[in-house]
């Protein structure tokens, strides 16, 4: 249990290729699928309203990555032609069993939740080897090399796993990019392979020109 949510052994699963919901953090989604639609509506029916964001391993939905993240649904809007706008609070990551068979126009999945117990502390994971100074640096760079913009006063003054957590969800990165990223167990180990992709794009890595 995390903060009196269950953490169901079934969860409703939402594909959607090169979106990761971190540990500790949120996620904004616009939905406008009927068949996503109706799990947004089915979902918050229940006491845990989680929906597992995971990524597509290959084209289709029949193939998937093996770990995702789960987030409650914390708030919801309707909008006057019948989207939705949610927000997903991160609950836990977990491990894909096997996709369960039903009725429902989406996609089902039994997921282990073992792995991960430690997302479902409240207190933000430390990262004593975390040289923030060089990191804003780095991730300067890059953000100017791309034209991206941020509100760096506010990077500035958050935690430190909000601020690596939040840059793996959001920075251009590839997919296969970021599920490794969220597979990390520790928040070192994500800062550091971050900080692997940052250096590596910034020499030129992804073909793109290098910064002099």
């Amino acid at each position: 249990m995390s903060r009196g949510i269950g953490l169901n052994e079934v969860i409703a699963l939402f594909p959607l290729p090169g979106a990761v919901l971190m540990p500790r953090t949120r996620l904004p989604l616009q939905i406008f699928e009927p068949r996503y639609l109706q799990m947004v509506e089915d979902v918050l029916k229940t006491p845990s309203r989680l929906i597992g964001m995971i990524q597509p391993a290959a084209a289709g939905l029949d193939a998937l990555a093996q770990v995702g993240c789960a987030g409650r649904i914390v708030a919801f809007s309707e909008l006057d032609d019948g989207r939705l706008m949610i927000s997903l609070k991160a609950i836990s990551r977990f491990r894909l069993i096997e996709l369960r068979p039903g009725f429902t126009p989406y996609l089902r999945g039994q997921v282990d939740w073992a792995d991960y117990a430690s997302d479902l502390s409240p207190e933000p994971e430390q990262d004593p080897g975390f040289h923030r100074a060089e990191f804003m640096a780095r991730l300067g760079r890059y953000m100017e090399q791309r034209g991206l913009s941020t509100d760096w006063e506010s990077a500035e003054a958050t935690d430190d796993e909000t601020l690596v957590n939040s840059m793996a969800m959001l920075l251009p990165l590839a997919p296969e990019e970021k599920q490794a990223l969220l597979e990390c167990q520790t928040l070192a180990g994500r800062r550091q392979l971050l900080d692997g992709l940052l250096e590596y794009a910034l020499h030129g890595g992804d073909n793109e020109e290098t910064i002099q």
